[in-house]
């Protein structure tokens, strides 16, 4: 049995074919590279182009008729990037993932497992968000793929795709067994700051300490990209169940995965200290312009659902993110 997998090379889209083939699935990866690390393929089937290449896609499917379901990962995700242009972003995550649907259904391919982003939510009073909380993407990364799953629900109507969406916030972590991990070696994220400031001897700044959360500081739901990895198998493996044939019930359906309460930015300070030691510098400051107080995804859809909860531990994902920028650096020299 295989998958096909859309950004295979990327960090999530490749830890996720890490996952399935430990699991006895054959990943087939997409990958325009773009992005993605062309080591990151490395003893995969791998096929290297866009998937909006009808052509490529119909020979994917014609040298693998064995593909029981498609993983969609390719995206652009950088926030600011999108803010700058937005035009790229809506037609990469967008115009392209309606051209991939096409293909898909064409090479009657009818389920999808969509990576999506809690991202699109409007956080409740408690700062924690489910699958029944008011979409309001704040830019154009969010809203792409907001837009992305609302035509592909369109789509499930009328042309017979079904669709998992995965919804999530904040992946950090690495691959346990280093295979691959954040392609960037300058991560934008707090955690990908704190080993930057720890690896220059620099104190990190916390921005914003009087925000109305537990410590005062901002909280963000981080979760291992491992525990994301084990999701999509699990949907995979339960796709049937959860959405049956088109005529028995809805084809699409949103699943939100995260850790139920987050993690603020002290305790993520904390941890870092619980594996790097208490030598670790940190200064405080106000919160910056643009600086938001966070929000924390509830999993109890995930597991129900898919029998998922994270197994990780934050230290775990500290740990693993150190081990990857070692690990990548030496790729880099090498």
């Amino acid at each position: 049995m295989k998958v096909l997998i859309t950004g295979g090379a990327g960090f999530i889209g490749s830890t996720i074919a890490s996952a399935f083939a430990e699991r006895g699935v054959t990943p087939v990866v997409l990958d325009s590279l773009v992005t993605g690390r062309p080591e990151f393929t490395g003893g995969r089937i791998f096929y290297r182009g866009d998937i909006a290449d009808g052509d490529l896609v119909d020979e994917i499917f014609r040298n693998h008729p064995d593909i029981v379901a498609t993983v969609h990962c390719a995206a652009l995700i950088v926030v600011p990037d999108s803010m700058s242009d937005p035009l790229r972003y809506y037609r990469v995550n967008l115009s392209k993932t309606l051209d991939l649907a096409g293909h898909l259904v064409r090479n009657g391919c009818d389920r999808m497992i969509f990576a999506s982003t809690a991202g699109m939510y409007r956080p409740e009073a408690d700062l924690s968000v489910s699958e029944t909380s008011v979409l309001e993407p704040q830019n154009p990364y969010t809203r792409s793929k907001m837009m992305a799953e609302l035509l592909l629900q369109d789509l499930t109507g009328a042309n017979g795709l079904r669709v998992i969406s995965l919804r999530y916030l904040n992946p950090i972590g690495a691959d346990p067994q280093l295979r691959t991990g954040l392609q960037s070696s300058k991560p934008t994220h707090a955690l990908g700051k704190m080993i930057e400031c720890y690896e220059l001897g620099v104190p990190f700044t916390i921005t914003g300490v009087d925000w109305e959360t537990r410590d005062g500081t901002a909280i963000r739901d981080y979760i291992h990209v491992w525990d994301i990895a084990r999701a999509f198998y699990e949907a995979a493996l339960r796709f049937d169940s959860i959405l049956p044939p088109l005529g028995d019930g809805p084809g699409y359906q949103v699943i939100n995965l995260g850790t139920g309460d987050g993690t603020t930015v002290r305790e993520l300070v904390a941890a870092f200290r619980e594996v790097v030691g208490d030598g670790f510098q940190v200064d405080e400051a106000p919160a910056r312009p643009g600086d938001v107080v966070g929000a924390f995804v509830d999993p109890a859809k995930a597991e129900e659902l898919l029998a998922w909860k994270p197994e990780y531990t934050i230290e775990d994902a500290i740990r693993h993110s150190l081990q990857w920028a070692e690990r990548r650096r030496a790729l880099d020299v090498a």
